[in-house]
Formats: C-alpha cells, sequence, structure tokens
C-alpha cells in the first residue's frame, strides 16, 4: 500500500522522529494508528458504562412505579440525543 502524506503530516512525522522517540516513520505511524484505536475503545467503553448507568436508573425507576409513556419517553430520547450530539460537534 502506498500512501500520501499531507506536507503538514509528513512535517508532523519528521517533527517526532526528530524527538529521537521513533527510528522511522512507519513507527510514527504504527504509533498514531495505536493511539486512535486506544482513545475509540475508551470512548466506546465510555459510553457503554453511561447507558449501563442509565439503564440502571431507569429500571429503580420502574420499581418505583415511576414510568413515562413511550412516546413521551422516545421523544425526550430524542431531544436528548439531538442536543448531545450537537454540542459534541460545536
Amino acid at each position: 500500500m502506498q500512501i500520501v502524506l499531507s506536507p503538514e503530516v509528513e512535517a508532523l512525522v519528521q517533527r517526532q522522529l526528530t524527538t529521537g522517540k521513533y527510528k522511522s516513520a512507519i513507527e510514527v505511524i504504527l504509533a498514531a494508528i495505536q493511539l486512535l484505536e486506544q482513545q475509540q475503545e475508551d470512548i466506546y467503553q465510555g459510553r457503554l458504562q453511561e447507558l449501563q448507568r442509565d439503564a440502571l436508573i431507569g429500571q429503580q425507576a420502574s420499581q418505583r412505579g415511576e414510568v413515562v409513556d413511550g412516546a413521551i419517553a422516545i421523544a425526550q430520547i430524542r431531544t436528548n440525543l439531538r442536543s448531545r450530539y450537537s454540542s459534541s460537534e460545536a
């Protein structure tokens, strides 16, 4: 596989090489890919924990008889998701 790097990315790779931390450009790129994979896993785990916490809160509320009509609940979820994703894009 051949990859063409933009001048900005090439300069970034060169800066990393001059630190002496890496012996080759491929080592820099592999480290970047590994970091990206770890960050994605961390995000996934964070979201999973958030969903598990929300599910537990919902289960406990249901056991207390604090339930909401399904259509209302879906509308609230959609509103929350829209605000969450619009604020993360900003």
